[in-house]
């Protein structure tokens, strides 16, 4: 069984976002001959996730308000005062606490079985950042 592996550069402009990846992936899995099997995509990052949900510009502007509202920035976090990158992103590593770093998709007559509404996002929570990476791993059959 076969394994292809490809990464993804990205760079985000906002502190907190939604980058939708949903065609750029289409069009990879769609490109590399496996017919069924499982794709993964995952971010090595502790302040960026991956998650699957609608793509509505009022929903996601929704999101945004809502996870800023779990954990604000600049709440006096301790991570803030001692940081390992002279990045203020304590707020960032707690509303990751609430996201997957990575999905699973099943992959089927050579697309992502996604439903009708359901899109892939990259989730920025302490942008802006340069340099970003997602990951994809596809398994499976032509």
């Amino acid at each position: 069984m076969p394994i292809l592996r490809q990464r993804l550069d990205l760079n985000t402009v906002k502190p907190i976002g939604l980058t939708d990846l949903t065609d750029l992936i289409r069009h990879w899995v769609r490109g590399s001959g496996i017919r069924d099997g499982l794709l993964t995509i995952s971010s090595p990052h502790t302040t960026a996730r991956i998650t699957i949900n609608e793509r509505e510009p009022g929903l996601q502007g929704d999101m945004v308000r809502f996870l800023e509202g779990i954990a604000p920035r600049g709440a006096g976090y301790a991570h803030d005062r001692d940081t390992v990158d002279d990045r203020e992103n304590a707020h960032a590593h707690l509303l990751a606490l609430f996201l997957s770093a990575s999905e699973s998709i099943p992959v089927v007559n050579g697309e992502p079985a996604l439903g009708a509404w359901q899109s892939i996002f990259f989730v920025e929570l302490d942008g802006p950042r340069r340099g970003r990476k997602v990951d994809l791993q596809l398994m499976g059959e032509g």
